[in-house]
């Protein structure tokens, strides 16, 4: 059975902030893995066609009820008022929460922004089924700003008590170890779940690119080797599939091709060429890491070829150059892999020492062993530093794989 998830939190989109960004990601990620999102606040609106959203100004922080509590509250008082708050703030959250399996609270738990609807969590989770996650971006009771708001005793000792049936979740380590003081919990027993980047939105990714991403997986690939070429003799296209296999062979990673061009319209020798290639291809086994992209058009006569815009996003997207033609007038591609800092591998030909002097690296396109040109290539890769970030990036903080690898197992109790 599908779990419906609520994610709660003072305000939602398209209210602008950190915690408003980061519950965006998560509700339409966590509904592409299939599970029933509803986003619970007190200012926002419906973000998502697929995720419901129910907004209630009592959970904000700006409503006037709530307001005329707090100035009581940081005061120190806590008066029959913030009792009534209380009450109708638990009546408000049952209907809010009917029917949900877990509910994913974004500092609700550590932050006096509302502290009527602190305590009425706090009573639910006593009594409640549900699966709660204390999302923790923000702790009053380190923050020196919040001090002179903060008071010992009920409510505020609630921000600094760890709450029963309850997984704690922070997005770093420094802020984890900072949790885990303050709520007397070995820091091993908190999530760490970093906020995330987006690909596709940072890069302005076209239709085009987005659809190669997803049906090719890309982002989960170890490195991206751009050929922007059709598919000639004069390319030299089999030494890149040589030397894909040799440098997948010799990391153990999975170190992927992807050549842009469909067969070339001018030789009627082509179609034959690339019936090599994709033998050649399936002789070494790289049926799903040489990606030929004109396969993926609409037909045989409707070869996908990329437009300016999405070889644009594929030279963001690429780790690397590969480029080992045997002739060219010039080599374009040199310069793009510049504009976009990509390192460059490509053919010791005079047109490419023009374009890339002495700020590529060069290998022999017909003499070079395939096995000493990948085990440069790898050297040269590991040794650049923005190589190893942006692989970094990918697995460990990229949205889609952040809800995949460590969201959903926290939503399912794992």
């Amino acid at each position: 059975m599908t779990r419906r998830i609520a994610i709660l939190h003072y305000a939602s989109p398209p209210t602008v902030g950190g915690v408003e960004a980061t519950i965006v990601y998560h509700a339409r990620g966590l509904t592409e893995l299939g599970y029933t999102v509803r986003v619970v606040s007190g200012a926002g609106d419906r973000f998502d066609e697929r995720v419901e959203t129910h907004i209630n100004p009592l959970f904000g922080s700006k409503h006037p009820d709530v307001l005329a509590v707090k100035a009581e509250l940081d005061a120190g008082k806590a008066s029959p008022q913030f009792d009534a708050l209380i009450d109708r703030l638990g009546e408000a959250l049952r209907t809010a929460l009917d029917g949900c399996d877990v509910c994913i609270a974004h500092n609700v738990h550590t932050l006096h922004k509302n502290l009527a609807l602190t305590a009425a969590l706090a009573r639910m989770t006593a009594g409640d089924g549900l699966r709660w996650l204390a999302w923790c971006h923000d702790l009053a009771w380190t923050n020196p700003q919040y001090q002179a708001e903060l008071h010992a005793g009920y409510p505020w000792d609630l921000l600094r008590q760890a709450w029963p049936r309850t997984c704690y979740v922070t997005v770093s380590e420094p802020r984890r170890d900072e949790l885990a003081e303050l709520l007397d919990l070995p820091p091993e027993s908190i999530a760490v779940v970093p906020p995330g980047v987006d690909p596709a939105r940072f890069f302005h990714w076209t239709p085009t690119t987005q659809y190669l991403a997803e049906r090719l997986a890309l982002l989960d690939a170890d490195g991206l080797f751009l050929l922007p070429a059709r598919l000639t003799r004069r390319k030299n296209i089999a030494l890149a599939l040589r030397v894909l296999a040799e440098v997948r062979r010799q990391s153990g990673r999975d170190l992927r091709l992807i050549v842009t061009g469909p067969p070339g319209p001018h030789n009627p020798a082509n179609p034959g060429y690339l019936g090599e290639l994709l033998e050649l291809r399936r002789e070494l086994g790289l049926e799903e890491s040489a990606h030929f992209l004109y396969a993926y058009g609409d037909s045989a006569d409707q070869p996908l070829v990329p437009d300016d815009d999405t070889l644009a996003n594929l030279y963001q997207l690429a780790d690397a150059l590969l480029f080992p033609s045997l002739q060219e007038g010039f080599g374009i591609p040199v310069l793009e892999a510049g504009l976009a800092g990509l390192p460059v591998f490509c053919s010791d030909i005079p047109p490419f020492r023009k374009s890339g002097a002495n700020d590529v690296n060069y290998f022999n396109p017909v003499d070079e062993p395939p096995e000493h040109i990948a085990a440069r290539v790898l050297a040269a890769l590991d040794a650049h530093a923005p190589y190893r970030l942006r692989l970094r990036v990918r697995r460990s903080y990229r949205w889609e794989a952040i809800i995949r690898d460590q969201i959903a197992p926290l939503v399912e109790g794992r």
